[in-house]
């Protein structure tokens, strides 16, 4: 299987990372300083069970420099970063090639093949232009939630942390157990990364809905990690409001998450201190991930007519601490005062 990782940031490098040392036929693509650090000294994984010794000499090229066919494609891209590389992904597809769509959140392809009255709706936060649906061919695509905490530190060195949540969930758009479900798991697993096969992937995305859809946006807020949301009361008590319509919209569309929100919140304590994605992006200067994150949520609830009053009031003061990203081209990062 020849794969490619499109987009080898924090997660995409981890992919593609092991996979090298594990001798499969992985191809990474980046960008700038990123591009040149895996090429010239090879990407670095730190962790304790996840990490290697020694550099990883890993097959990095540029975006245009690839040589397709690829059988699979793992997308690293934020999903608000997809459209604009769609074209150029599918055209280096094998014929009967995957592309494996990852992304936090939940996916244009939503509403895709799914025995609801719903179905063909279209989720106008995540693909307002309709430009995902009709470029990607939707019988290529294979939806995936991917649990395992990484960050970029510098450019080829990601800092992993090991928790017993880590694993891939892969699963059709319309919930079949295939074969080609199997071959992903067959050349990622044995890697390091457990893959969880499921016949419910929407489930499994509402799932980490759950946490996401909170937790992403109250840490940009707050510039805090998950940890310290769910630790300090006043932030615990607004994180559970928010779960709670969540829940409510997950279970408009029939999907009840076999977590409750007093569970979810005792995970939350119990986490690693690492940043969220949004939180890291949020000190980067990058544009936040907030349409697939939240704001899809919010589309579906406005769908079945479930109100999300919390959700809303935490979308627009992220939306507009986005907005001052974008447009002022800044990054908001801790400035110390005093010692510590």
């Amino acid at each position: 299987m020849r794969i490619l990782i499109y987009g080898a940031g924090a997660v995409g490098g981890f992919i593609g990372g092991i996979l090298t040392a594990a001798g499969a036929d992985a191809t990474l693509v980046a960008r700038g300083a990123q591009h040149d650090a895996l090429k010239q000294r090879g990407l670095i994984l730190e962790g304790k069970s996840s990490g290697r010794p020694d550099p990883i000499r890993v097959r990095v090229c540029r975006p245009g420099e690839e040589k397709p066919p690829y059988d699979l494609i793992v997308v690293g891209l934020k999903s608000h970063q997809i459209a604009g590389a769609a074209p150029h992904m599918v055209s280096l597809l094998a014929q009967d090639g995957m592309m494996l769509l990852g992304q936090n959140g939940l996916p244009y392809w939503y509403f895709e093949k799914l025995d609801s009255p719903l179905r063909g709706s279209r989720l106008t936060s995540v693909d307002p232009e309709g430009v995902l649906a009709r470029t990607i061919p939707i019988d290529a695509v294979i939806g995936g939630v991917m649990n395992k905490p990484a960050d970029l530190v510098e450019p080829g060195r990601i800092r992993l942390a090991d928790q017993p949540t880590d694993r891939l969930v892969i699963g059709e758009v319309d919930n079949r157990i295939t074969p080609r479900l199997a071959a992903i798991k067959a050349v990622i697993e044995p890697a390091g990364w457990p893959v969880l096969v499921t016949d419910n992937i929407r489930l499994m995305k509402w799932r980490k809905q759950l946490s996401n859809a909170v937790l992403n946006p109250l840490a940009a807020i707050t510039q805090s990690t998950h940890r310290q949301i769910g630790d300090f009361e006043g932030t615990r008590r607004v994180a559970r409001l928010m779960m709670d319509e969540v829940l409510a919209v997950a279970a408009s569309v029939g999907i009840k998450p076999d977590m409750t929100v007093d569970q979810m919140i005792d995970d939350v304590r119990k986490r690693v201190g690492i940043l969220s994605s949004t939180l890291q992006d949020v000190r980067f200067g990058r544009e936040l991930e907030l349409d697939a994150i939240i704001n899809s949520v919010i589309d579906v609830g406005r769908l079945t007519g479930i109100a999300t009053p919390y959700l809303e009031v935490a979308a627009a003061c992220a939306g507009l601490l986005n907005r001052h990203i974008v447009e002022d081209g800044v990054a908001f990062a801790p400035a110390p005062v005093r010692k510590t």
